[in-house]
Order: C-alpha cells, then sequence, then structure tokens
C-alpha cells in the first residue's frame, strides 16, 4: 500500500470516529432530556452545534472530506469514510432530523418540568 492509500485508511478511520462520537452524541440526546438529564442534553446539544456550525461554514461539508480527497479520485458518498454508501448519502437528513427532533423534545420536556 502506498503512502496516499494509508493516509486515506488513516483519514477514514479517523473520520468514522468522528461521526461515531457525534452520531452518539444525537442519539444520546432524547434519552437525557426523557430522564431529565438537561445539563447533560445541553451540553451535548452544544457540541453537536458547534459542529453544524463548522459544516455550514464549510459549505455543508465536513472538512475532512476536502483532506481526504487529495489521496483519491473516488468521489463515492462513502469515499472519506467507513459506513455504507446510503447512509452517508443520508447522513446529514437523517442525523439532522434526529438533532432536530431531540432538541425540539428537550425544549419541551424542560418547559414543563416541575419546579
Amino acid at each position: 500500500m502506498n503512502t496516499g492509500a494509508r493516509r486515506l485508511v488513516l483519514i477514514r478511520a479517523f473520520h468514522t470516529l468522528v461521526w461515531a462520537f457525534f452520531a452518539g452524541s444525537i442519539v444520546a440526546i432524547a434519552p437525557l432530556a426523557w430522564r431529565g438529564e438537561f445539563r447533560a442534553a445541553g451540553v451535548l446539544i452544544a457540541v453537536v452545534f458547534a459542529e453544524v456550525l463548522v459544516i455550514g461554514l464549510n459549505r455543508g461539508r465536513c472538512p475532512l472530506t476536502a483532506v481526504a480527497a487529495r489521496y483519491t479520485e473516488d468521489r463515492r458518498d462513502n469515499f472519506d469514510i467507513y459506513l455504507p454508501q446510503w447512509l452517508a448519502r443520508h447522513n446529514q437528513r437523517l442525523f439532522g432530523g434526529l438533532y432536530a427532533g431531540a432538541v425540539v423534545l428537550t425544549a419541551v420536556l424542560w418547559s414543563l418540568r416541575l419546579p
């Protein structure tokens, strides 16, 4: 394996770990809110929002995508990450919807909490 191919493997692995962290954070928000753990839910909402800002400022793409693109001509939806192609293609819509729903649920549950 040449140096470029090794670098692409490392970038894809790191990108997958970063994705797993943020996907896990998004999935954890609603259960935390449901249990009344609003501080933890709020921290995750803020952390994911920082990621949303980074992606937004990068024209809808993860900065790691541009780094991976240096090492391959492949431009399939999952060329830069170890995810199934369908998930890589729909990742932002799927997790964006889950995130928005979790934020709304957290806000509603927080507003209904007893003093």
